[in-house]
């Protein structure tokens, strides 16, 4: 099963790609970020962030869409913005047919480090242990769209994969 995890964002959006075979394996694809042009008009980076999902969609061909979801800023202005970036990526995802998984911010934490209050540290300590990598995922954007696919690839109950964490906290 291939998963593709975006995290949204108007300047950059951050993407990954893993896969599990159902054996408990599971590793990293590819990661990386969409980066658009702050002194652009907010209509072509939305349009960017759009074709840079579908394109990504096309090569891997995914089973699956797992899009972080909304968290309110303390900016409003922030939060709306936000929400731009996600809704062009859930049309690119809606577009291609794909199972699309909204999944908090919390409980993309939970599942990949064992609690909702972890800090982006601990997260790509974890995503390096579960994923085997010699390196955390770079930028964090990059990271954050990992952890979005790995947590839905354990939502979805791929078998063996639910306890991949505790197999990763015994290495």
């Amino acid at each position: 099963m291939i998963i593709l995890g975006i995290d949204p964002g108007t300047a950059n959006t951050g993407y990954g790609v893993v896969q599990g075979d159902g054996l408990g394996l599971v590793s990293l694809v590819e990661c990386g970020v969409i980066r658009t042009r702050p002194r652009d008009p907010l209509a072509d980076r939305l349009f960017e962030i759009f074709e840079g999902v579908s394109e990504l969609i096309a090569r891997h061909r995914p089973d699956a869409l797992s899009v972080e979801d909304v968290f309110y800023a303390k900016n409003v202005r922030t939060t709306v913005v936000l929400g731009h970036a996600r809704g062009v990526v859930l049309l690119a995802g809606r577009k291609a047919n794909l199972d699309i998984h909204e999944i908090p911010p919390a409980e993309i934490k939970k599942a990949v480090v064992g609690t909702g209050a972890a800090t982006k540290e601990q997260v790509q300590f974890m995503l390096a242990r579960l994923l085997k990598l010699k390196s955390v995922p770079q930028p964090s954007d990059a990271a954050d769209g990992v952890a979005a696919a790995l947590a839905c690839l354990m939502e979805l109950r791929v078998p063996s994969l639910s306890g991949i964490r505790a197999q990763a906290g015994r290495l």
